[in-house]
């Protein structure tokens, strides 16, 4: 983590774990495309060292527009995430102006701590990221948050690929608040 945040530019990183399935998310966040652009000498050498203590076989690196960024607090130590898969049409302010009306929502959940919106609009990928400070308040919002997500699909003519649950390892993100 340490020599990932001291290069020029970078603005955090996150790690979303199921240890079940021992899959993980590792996000680093950059100030701009340029940034991110000119560490590309850098990071694929931490990338290696990571996946190699983490014993990864499968490894993958993709690339995200951060739509939407909100906080309404920190994330304590034992959050979850709720990460929410689609495939549509993000070229358009659509799925951005979705998700910020969900907001509200979102905020009136049990437990939220914030959510972001980040898109690939060269795939038409889009994925929600929902915390919540414990497991608890994750699955007290599953329903409603299943109704959310399927709504805002339909109404984007998206495709649902995936839900996935994990837990928040590391929160050391400083992307200020995009909404």
């Amino acid at each position: 983590m340490t020599d990932l945040l001291d290069i020029d530019g970078c603005v955090g990183l996150s790690l979303l774990v199921d240890r079940d399935t021992g899959r993980c998310v590792a996000t680093s966040s950059w100030e701009t495309q340029k940034a991110m652009r000119a560490s590309e000498g850098k990071v694929p050498a931490l990338r290696k060292r990571m996946a190699d203590a983490f014993g990864a076989t499968d490894l993958t690196n993709d690339e995200w527009e951060v739509a939407v960024m909100h906080r309404l607090h920190r994330a304590p130590v034992g959050a979850f995430a709720r990460i929410s898969h689609l495939r549509g049409a993000p070229r358009s302010d659509q799925p951005t102006q979705i998700f910020t009306s969900n907001l509200p929502i979102f905020e009136g959940f049990s437990g939220f701590c914030s959510a972001s919106l980040l898109l690939n609009r060269d795939s038409g990928r889009i994925v929600s990221n929902v915390i919540f400070d414990s497991a608890e308040a994750l699955a007290s919002a599953g329903e409603r948050s299943t109704q959310l997500r399927t709504k805002a699909a339909n109404t984007m003519d998206a495709q649902i690929i995936e839900v996935a649950e994990f837990e928040l390892a590391l929160a050391h993100l400083r992307v200020p608040e995009h909404v």
